[in-house]
């Protein structure tokens, strides 16, 4: 019998347990027992990278206590979820330098997979990690930023332990403004990229691709205060302002967004797309994404809007953003800016499956799909695009010598 789905629902786990301990003392015991284990954030996933024959662990029913540790740092327990830890923070004028589009999901499962929001100058949820101590069968270990390991260990797709709490970077508190902008021309995007990404702070563009002319949307997330928009480029993008909230997907109710329309209000109820209290599209729906180099974003948008006629009647919307370089081994902004192409996909999973090859066949050679969301791409072609993948390997062998904390899709990559 399934102890259950992950979010979407698209997959049933094949753990014969799942444990929630309550204590630090709990988990210990939990990963003193015999048997595979994996860590189980907020089963956002869409693959089977969380998945185990053995025992999962989730950390939700942990206590959720926020600590400041420095003027510029917290510590947070790793089973958090990023909404209540931005109130949390919010309410201490804190505030961290970005979210991604769900506010819903764990900071542990964020991390470990390199989610990220999107933003020229900002990094993925990973970047803000400063330490992190993970739990394992033999104690606990903790890692700082500048310790030999550590650049390994953030984004470790749970094959190092159990993320039992993180240090984070957080700044002052501060505000954003949203605004949407309707049916900008794909040829003045495309030729003034570099622009466009920089019209915010964070920066989306959406299509559906049932106009391989026209995007659907452009949204721009700024910091109150900050720059303000460039009105000529948005002309020169054949751009009107929406006049009534948006949802990613044009035409779906848009009360499950978060405030637009030019309406600032703090960082944590701005920079996610969508509002806390709401789950959007209901997990009806499966996510694929892959990241390339940004020299290679024109490129690559310009393979998918040559699938335009293919992609369009399995998607609900496709999502272009930018993520800033970093030093995380498994990052997928690894050395050097990268531009994520997300696709939200409607719930056909034999069909987007068949979809899969031929949009990673037409991308560039250097596009890496996301850790947790579906992808097709052959395992020794993954290895051959992450730079540090021996040394992670290497990594895990030492901080994981029994494969306590492997399963069937991190064997698939070589692990």
């Amino acid at each position: 019998m399934s102890i259950g789905t992950n979010w979407a629902g698209n997959l049933h786990y094949g753990a014969v347990a799942i444990e929630r301990p309550r204590s630090r003392e709990e988990l210990h015991e939990i990963l003193s027992t015999p048997g595979s284990l994996r860590p189980l954030g907020s089963r956002h996933s869409f693959n089977t990278i969380a998945d185990t024959t053995g025992t999962l662990i989730d950390l939700s029913a942990m206590p959720q206590e926020v600590v400041q540790v420095a003027p510029d740092a917290v510590r947070v327990p790793g089973g958090s979820r990023y909404g209540e830890l931005g109130a949390e923070l919010q309410r201490r004028g804190l505030a961290l330098p970005n979210l991604a589009s769900l506010p819903h999901i764990s900071v542990a499962g964020a991390v470990s997979t390199g989610t990220h929001g999107s933003g020229d100058a900002i990094g993925s949820l990973a970047a803000a990690v400063r330490s992190l101590t993970l739990a394992g069968p033999d104690g606990e270990r903790t890692l700082r930023r500048g310790d030999d390991d550590f650049d390994g260990a953030v984004v470790s797709l749970g094959a190092l332990g159990v993320i039992a709490e993180l240090e984070l970077d957080v700044e002052p508190a501060y505000d954003v403004a949203q605004t949407v902008h309707e049916g900008p021309a794909w040829d003045a995007l495309l030729a003034e990229f570099d622009r466009v990404t920089a019209l915010g702070t964070s920066v989306s563009i959406f299509s559906r691709w049932t106009d391989r002319d026209r995007a659907d949307q452009l949204w721009i997330k700024n910091r109150v205060g900050g720059v303000a928009l460039d009105e000529a480029l948005l002309a020169q993008l054949g751009t009107t302002p929406a006049v009534v909230r948006r949802h990613p997907i044009l035409g779906a109710p848009a009360e499950a967004c978060t405030p637009q329309l030019g309406e600032p209000g703090p960082w944590h109820e701005r920079l996610p797309h969508f509002q806390l209290g709401f789950t959007p599209s209901a997990g009806e729906e499966l996510q694929s994404e892959y990241l390339v180099p940004r020299r290679d974003a024109v490129r690559a948008i310009e393979a998918i809007r040559g699938l335009a006629d293919r992609i369009a009647p399995l998607l609900l919307v496709n999502e272009v953003r930018t993520v800033a370089a970093d030093d995380l081994w498994l990052s997928s902004s690894y050395g050097e800016g990268a531009v994520g192409l997300h696709f939200t996909w409607r719930r056909d999973q034999p069909a987007v499956e068949a979809l899969l090859p031929a949009i990673e066949a037409a991308l560039p050679e250097s596009a890496r799909p996301h850790w947790g969301k579906l992808a097709a791409l052959e395992p020794a072609e993954i290895r051959r695009r992450i730079p540090r993948w021996g040394d992670f390997v290497a990594l895990a062998g030492r901080m994981d010598p029994a494969g306590r904390f492997r399963n069937a899709y991190l064997e698939r990559l070589g692990l």
